[in-house]
């Protein structure tokens, strides 16, 4: 199966194709047709994720995968949650997100720091489907007080897991890959596909 992928993030490309591979499903990101981006102007993960569904199967003609993930951190009202890609204004990168969450958090201990990453993932058939398959994984972890890792992108050098020891950067990319939000949320989108 082809599907386009509603994304311009590389990041995500390379993780959802490489998720994708074993299961015979052929992932192209929106760029190679085209697709002018979508605007994320929904309050919630899912409506923007069909939003950018939607656009990339009219663009593309293809089947279309849309992610619409992020990091929610409890003492912050979930912030910076739909707004992760631009938490710290438009056209921010990854450091200067990440610089912004750690002035937030300053000064508070690893109980004020609770955090989950969210991923929503949206598949539709065409434009106007009407019965779209839903799909949502988080992965829940702490705030680190400085970034630590060079593996993954966004968030992940802040993003602690007590358990493990490290960050999200720090783990090696299957490993991450079975345990993100992403990939728990990739999981249950195969098993709507297979019911």
């Amino acid at each position: 199966m082809r599907i386009v992928l509603a994304s311009g993030n590389p990041g995500k490309i390379r993780e959802i194709q490489t998720l994708l591979a074993p299961h015979e499903v052929q992932v192209l990101p929106q760029s190679a047709f085209a697709v002018p981006e979508a605007g994320e102007s929904a309050a919630t993960f899912v409506e923007n994720a069909l939003i950018k569904a939607r656009n990339a199967a009219r663009y593309s003609g293809l089947p279309a995968l849309a992610d619409d993930s992020g990091l929610e951190v409890d003492t912050l009202n979930g912030a910076p949650g739909v707004h992760s890609a631009r938490y710290a204004g438009p056209g921010a990168d990854d450091r200067r997100n990440n610089e912004k969450l750690l002035e937030a958090l300053q000064g508070l201990g690893e109980e004020d720091r609770q955090a989950r990453f969210r991923c929503v993932l949206v598949f539709i058939r065409h434009p106007f489907d009407p019965s779209p398959l839903i799909a949502e994984g988080t992965w829940e972890g702490v705030i680190a007080p400085a970034p630590s890792g060079e593996g993954g992108f966004g968030y992940d050098p802040l993003f602690y897991l007590p358990e493990l020891k490290c960050t999200s950067a720090e783990l090696p990319g299957e490993t991450k890959n079975r345990l993100s939000h992403r990939g728990q949320a990739l999981q249950r989108l195969l098993e709507l596909w297979k019911a």
